[in-house]
């Protein structure tokens, strides 16, 4: 686990990465994550996923709406809800925020040698095995 969490500083310190360069708030960066993983949702529901009120939600997702990274729209069966989505702007830039470390990590591989590279596949195996049993 030490090795990891060194590793991770080493990336960390790479002010090149999207996040760095972004100007989110903690709170507008998980609004647009959940918004990736989940798609277009009720404003309601994203409240709740954020832990917050709808007025904070309001707020928020305003200041989104006018960096032109997600939309809010009318649901098509009930025009008493707004439904939040990810703009194209913003769904390039979550992708870039996720990407960005696979970027380091190719580029890290590719200096390894072929054992090298058998062991590291070997090993990743291992945890996404046991990541994929549902016991974490």
């Amino acid at each position: 686990m030490g090795a990891q969490v060194r590793l991770q500083h080493l990336f960390a310190d790479d002010r090149s990465d999207p996040l760095f360069s972004s100007h989110l708030t903690m709170s507008q960066l998980k609004i647009l994550l959940l918004l990736s993983r989940h798609g277009t949702l009720a404003g309601g529901e994203l409240a709740r996923l954020v832990g917050v009120g709808a007025a904070a939600l309001s707020g928020m997702i305003d200041r989104l709406v006018v960096q032109d990274l997600v939309t809010r729209t009318e649901d098509l069966h009930d025009r008493r809800v707004r439904r939040i989505g990810l703009t194209k702007a913003g769904a390039e830039l979550i992708d870039g925020i996720i990407t960005a470390g696979m970027a380091k990590h190719r580029q890290l591989l590719s200096r390894l040698t072929a054992e090298e590279l058998t062991v590291v596949s070997q090993a990743m195996e291992i945890l996404v095995r046991e990541a994929g049993s549902g016991q974490i």
